[in-house]
Formats: structure tokens, C-alpha cells, sequence
């Protein structure tokens, strides 16, 4: 499939979790800004596909990834962060999202597992009051939190960096 097909909607995201529901096959939902994307990022998406049998990706939209992370953030464009995810074998498919926390978009799509980073617990997980409300299990995936965009781009202004 050709990377850019990945890349739906939310109205084509629905389709194809409605189609996987009456195939009983179980829906995992990650999300992030996969700003500068890194092995972290692929790690962590590599082990939320493991949870389930198809996986979708929301990417926060520059808009959203702007208020998040501040002035001169996101470094590339929304477009170009869900090409660089939906390239990645691990992610069935991506939507790109506005709203600054993916409570909407859990109300809407019901995944059968949240799968979130290890820079949190079942405990610190923003989303785990209405993730269990939904009936939607909270998953904490990826390797150890080592590697961050920040860092990365802090190292690159610095001379002499590799």
C-alpha cells in the first residue's frame, strides 16, 4: 500500500474500524507529535502494534503540536510527520488530530487498547479515567523513555554536533 493511502480521515479512520470490528479483529489507537522521528518513537509504535491487530496513529496537527510544544515546533509540517509514520510497517493507519489531547478522538474511534509511552504509568496516563469509562484498555508500551525530540534538537544547535 502506498504510504500516502494510510493517511485517512476520520471519517475513513471510522470506516476501517468499523470494517475491523466485524472482522473481531482488535483496534489499538497510539497517538503523538512524531516530531523529528526517532527510535523511541518507532519502538513505541513497534510494541503498541504488538497489543492488537491493527493499529492507528494520531498525529497531532501543527496547530495542536505548536500549543503543545511552543514557539519554532513542530520542525516539520503535520503532512510530512504522517508520511514518516505511515511509512513505518508497524502502523496500519494515521489520522492527523487538532484537539490538544486525544479524549475526543478515544469518545469517537473506541479502540480496544490505548497504548501510551513509558514516560507514563497505568497511574499518570491523562486519558485513564475516560479510557476505562470506555472500556478501552490502557497499555503502556515501547522501550524505556531515552531518546526526546528536545534533546535532539538541542544537541543539533550545539556546535560541533553529530
Amino acid at each position: 500500500m502506498d504510504t500516502r493511502e494510510k493517511i485517512l480521515s476520520l471519517d475513513g479512520v471510522r470506516e476501517v474500524i468499523d470494517e475491523c470490528r466485524r472482522a473481531e479483529k482488535e483496534i489499538i489507537f497510539a497517538n503523538g507529535i512524531f516530531d523529528l522521528l526517532h527510535a523511541g518513537h518507532v519502538r513505541y509504535l513497534q510494541a503498541a502494534r504488538a497489543e492488537g491487530d491493527l493499529l492507528v496513529v494520531g498525529v497531532n496537527s501543527d496547530s495542536s503540536a505548536k500549543q503543545l510544544k511552543g514557539e519554532g515546533r513542530p520542525i516539520l509540517t503535520e503532512r510530512a510527520r504522517a508520511a514518516l509514520v505511515a511509512a513505518l510497517e508497524a502502523v496500519d493507519y494515521v489520522v492527523i488530530f487538532d484537539d490538544l489531547d486525544v479524549k475526543p478522538l478515544l469518545r469517537e474511534l473506541r479502540p480496544d487498547v490505548h497504548a501510551k509511552g513509558t514516560d507514563y504509568t497505568a497511574e499518570t496516563v491523562p486519558e485513564r479515567e475516560l479510557a476505562e469509562l470506555l472500556g478501552i484498555r490502557v497499555a503502556i508500551v515501547g522501550d524505556p523513555k531515552r531518546h526526546s525530540t528536545r534533546e535532539m534538537l538541542a544537541r543539533l544547535q550545539r556546535p560541533g554536533a553529530r
